[in-house]
């Protein structure tokens, strides 16, 4: 599918513009801010499937694009830490297409410091046994106004809100054997006791019954509630895949009558289990956390690999080629870039442990893969080298606007994949993965470009190479990528 596109002018599609102003290629303009992209994803998103009816239910026409707290937080984000990246998340990635504001794990967490200890973990639960905000840390949810403050807080920046959960009822509630809100049920009906997430120990796993359907209604009545836009599902994914619990959430979520998109966590996703994702789901998981390496000492890890590393999740994005379309979205997981601290999900506060070269190759590959791109670094640090990766005009409109997009070619450690653009344009990208550098002869050949008149500029080098006939070979630095945009 193709979409977003916004036409300027009489004749066509006009230019991109480099950095010095001097319209250059391709011939239509690439997303003078996404904001205006999105909304002709949507309209064009809306004719394209009003033939068969979904124009109304489809959610995510395009990849999901946001911020997330775990990658500089981990469980530890405070309301006003939220604030201040929401701030710099409106003003300088909002205009390029970042809409979500996504607070991750344990925000119900009197002290998240604690985590090592899980039995003095101190949780903040209504009676009715689903998790509050935790006062100390999120003020404004006092007088059982949970997240809704800090929803309409994010909403008046333009942006939308997410929220992460672990699947399940939480332990204490089943303890209590609470009432379960809007029914008949109480909390013992509805817990497995023989079903815990392996690593998370705050809740029990969720029968698949009507007692279990009834927890799951009431939870996302009170997201709804809030003004929930996002829900990072944890520990149903994978380790162990929760196929049941997935379809009583979706369920739920129908039932609120709000579009929240629904990610799940963490990978490898089955790709046997690819139809009921996405029958249920909108973005999930295709290997376990990326973090910010290139590949793990003495490492030649599968997507099951914690944690997973850039090298490795070439061949694992690849295999999901095929799942990729509007409203289903296998994930890449964040980008772990920039400034991960101050108490980041793993490992001490630090820079990315990547270098430029690697990072370019990350975002590369996630956008000619059509990945969610959700940013992980603490955005109040956000410096321009990060800043210039995140808003490329052109990368984001490959990852927003793309179809087709496809591995290749792999040959040893130079991997290509192209992607089909609108208007008849097409992306192309070169890898190398080589600890050297690697030269590339007849490089749009090997790409199954033919003919000699459309014109190539390389996105990340900011130059027009003339035509096809011109670029005769390609440099590519050990880890790095070449980028290329391929006009009509």
């Amino acid at each position: 599918m193709t979409a977003g596109r916004e036409r300027l002018d009489g004749q066509g599609w006009t230019g991109a513009r480099r950095r010095d102003n001097l319209v250059t290629m391709p011939k239509f303009k690439l997303l003078c801010g996404l904001s205006v992209l999105r909304g002709w994803v949507l309209v064009f998103g809306f004719f394209l499937c009003a033939g068969t009816g979904l124009a109304a239910t489809i959610l995510a026409l395009a990849p999901p694009m946001g911020w997330n707290s775990w990658d500089c937080y981990g469980l530890t984000i405070t309301e006003a830490q939220f604030r201040a990246n929401v701030k710099v998340e409106a003003a300088a990635l909002r205009p390029s297409g970042y809409r979500y504001a996504v607070v991750d794990e344990g925000w119900y967490l009197a002290n998240p410091e604690s985590a090592s200890r899980p039995e003095s973990l101190e949780y903040r639960m209504d009676g009715n046994g689903r998790y509050q905000p935790a006062l100390n840390r999120f003020a404004s949810a006092e007088g059982g106004a949970g997240f809704g403050p800090v929803a309409e807080f994010v909403h008046a920046q333009g942006l939308k809100f997410g929220i992460h959960i672990i699947r399940g009822i939480p332990k204490q509630a089943v303890t209590a054997n609470l009432a379960i809100a809007g029914s008949g049920f109480h909390a013992g009906d509805v817990a497995d006791r023989n079903d815990t997430c392996p690593w998370n120990p705050d809740n029990y796993g969720v029968k698949d019954n009507a007692a279990g359907q009834a927890w799951y209604d009431a939870l996302l009545r009170q997201y709804a509630d809030w003004g929930v836009d996002y829900i990072k599902v944890d520990c149903i994914a994978s380790h162990p895949y929760k196929g049941a619990e997935i379809g009583m959430i979706h369920r739920a979520i129908a039932k609120t009558g709000r579009p929240i998109v629904l990610s799940l966590s963490p990978g490898p996703a089955p790709l046997e289990e690819a139809r009921e994702l996405g029958a249920n789901a909108q973005v999930w998981r295709v290997s376990d956390d990326v973090w910010d390496f290139w590949q793990r000492s003495g490492s030649e890890a599968g997507a099951g690999e914690f944690p997973q590393s850039v090298k490795n999740q070439f061949a694992v994005i690849a295999s999901w080629n095929r799942e990729v379309r509007p409203g289903n979205w296998p994930d890449a997981d964040m980008l772990p870039l920039g400034r991960l601290g101050p108490a980041p999900g793993y490992g001490r506060a630090r820079a990315t442990r990547l270098t430029h070269d690697e990072q370019r190759t990350l975002v590369t590959l996630w956008s000619m893969a059509r990945s969610p791109l959700f940013f992980g670094g603490n955005l109040t640090e956000l410096d321009d080298w990060t800043k210039g990766l995140l808003t490329n005009r052109e990368v984001v409109a490959i990852d927003q606007l793309a179809s087709e997009s496809r591995e290749i070619s792999r040959m040893g450690d130079l991997v290509v994949w192209t992607a089909d653009l609108p208007g008849g344009e097409r992306a192309v990208a070169f890898f190398n993965l080589n600890d050297l550098s690697q030269g590339v002869d007849n490089p749009m050949g090997l790409a199954g470009f033919s003919g000699e008149s459309r014109r190539v500029r390389d996105v990340w080098g900011e130059r027009d190479l003339g035509r096809l006939r011109d670029v005769k070979s390609l440099k590519i630095e050990p880890h790095g990528c070449v980028l290329l945009w391929v006009g009509r």
